[in-house]
């Protein structure tokens, strides 16, 4: 068996139809689908919920269920808020400046863009806290072979160490010109 694409990535949203709103008027997706059962059809748990899909472009679907039963939702107190996140890929610096000065304007912290060597992003968070990062490609295809001919012994010494291997260091000391 071989994957053939990422059928939708879900996630829990605190309030759905703000979820799509939000979605919809800063990342521009449309809205696909809704869902909505009072019994989980994977367990038969008595637990109503709405399950929402966006488009998030060229077949991707990001999807959330509204949980009105559960416990508020949290996060994972033992992994640093910069760790989990949704990153989506745009075309351009400028579609990318241009949402970070609509999502400040709008009160929303942005940070970035931080410049990746190989993409540049932002980073924000949407209305049930979830980070998200906006990304546009700014890499050669002669940096995309350097990583390509070094990733193999970039995860075995990590493995062995720990250490971060500086196989891959000229992405950010600057000698990557």
């Amino acid at each position: 068996m071989k994957i053939g694409k990422i059928h939708h990535v879900a996630y829990r949203c605190r309030n759905a139809k703000q979820t799509v709103e939000w979605y919809q008027k800063y990342l521009g997706m449309d809205f696909v689908l809704a869902i909505a059962e009072n019994e989980v059809p994977s367990t038969k748990a008595p637990d109503p919920y709405m399950h929402i899909f966006m488009d998030a472009g060229q077949g991707n679907v990001l999807a959330f269920f509204e949980l009105p039963n559960s416990p508020e939702m949290g996060k994972d107190p033992n992994t640093p808020d910069w760790v989990q996140h949704i990153a989506f890929e745009i075309d351009s610096l400028d579609d990318l400046l241009a949402t970070k000065a609509r999502l400040e304007a709008d009160g929303i912290d942005v940070v970035g863009p931080t410049d990746h060597t190989i993409f540049k992003s932002i980073y924000f968070f949407d209305p049930s806290g979830h980070r998200l990062e906006l990304a546009v490609n700014t890499g050669t295809p002669d940096m995309a072979r350097r990583l390509d001919d070094v990733k193999w012994q970039m995860l075995e010494e990590w493995d062995r160490t720990k250490q971060a291997p500086q196989h891959a260091a000229w992405m950010h000391d600057g000698s990557h010109s």
